[in-house]
């Protein structure tokens, strides 16, 4: 029998100690989760801080994996979903207010085509419930409810996937990305380095020289 497989964005972000290493050893970790094949990895940025502007800026990237789809959507979804918020835990992840500062954040971007909105599992939900449980949903939505609004969110996942539209969206991602820059100033996101693929490491880009 062929199991199904579908192709899955998830976002990583991190502010706190040594957040570019930390998300080079997520990605290594996400590429070693059963059944799983690393199939992307958009490039590094810098990012402003959102919501709670009084911490260190964020580094976040978004990669695509290749995974089983599961018996229907909702489960393949959950697994992952469990699978992610496993990895926060073991990278050391702690519950704080809402935006505030993390050691590692893992949304679940994109699942294949599915759209969905259910009970999250109990493994599946934030390590912040127990701090603000009035402002952590309980439902699992597919895609991110909020990636179209998040600069910090569409500019690496543009580097994967310009042409993309989630289900329930209506322009690509790529799209999304133009607008939000519009919105937010280009600077508010910064690309610093590109994924080695050899090396399985960040390679630091040549910072841009000024114009005019």
């Amino acid at each position: 029998m062929v199991r199904r497989r579908v192709l899955a964005y998830v976002g990583l972000g991190a502010n706190l100690g040594d957040a570019t290493g930390t998300l080079r050893a997520a990605i290594h970790a996400l590429a070693a989760l059963p059944d799983t094949r690393l199939a992307g990895v958009s490039r590094l940025y810098a990012t402003d801080p959102v919501g709670v502007r009084d911490q260190p800026e964020f580094r976040n990237a978004v990669v695509a994996l290749d995974v089983p789809a599961g018996p229907d959507p909702a489960t393949g979804a959950s697994f992952l979903l469990v699978a992610l918020k496993g990895l926060e835990v073991a990278f050391g992840r702690q519950a704080r207010e809402r935006w505030g500062p993390r050691e590692l954040d893992l949304d679940l971007l994109v699942f294949g085509r599915a759209r969905l909105a259910i009970d999250r599992p109990v493994a599946g939900r934030s390590i912040d419930a127990g701090v603000d449980p009035a402002k952590v949903s309980r439902l699992l939505e597919v895609p991110h409810p909020a990636a179209a609004r998040r600069l910090f969110v569409l500019a690496p996942l543009a580097d994967l996937a310009a042409g993309l539209v989630p289900p329930g969206w209506h322009e690509s991602v790529g799209s999304a990305c133009r607008r939000r820059e519009i919105a937010e100033g280009a600077d508010a996101v910064r690309p610093i380095a590109a994924w080695d693929r050899v090396g399985g490491d960040w390679r630091m880009l040549e910072p841009a020289l000024p114009t005019g």
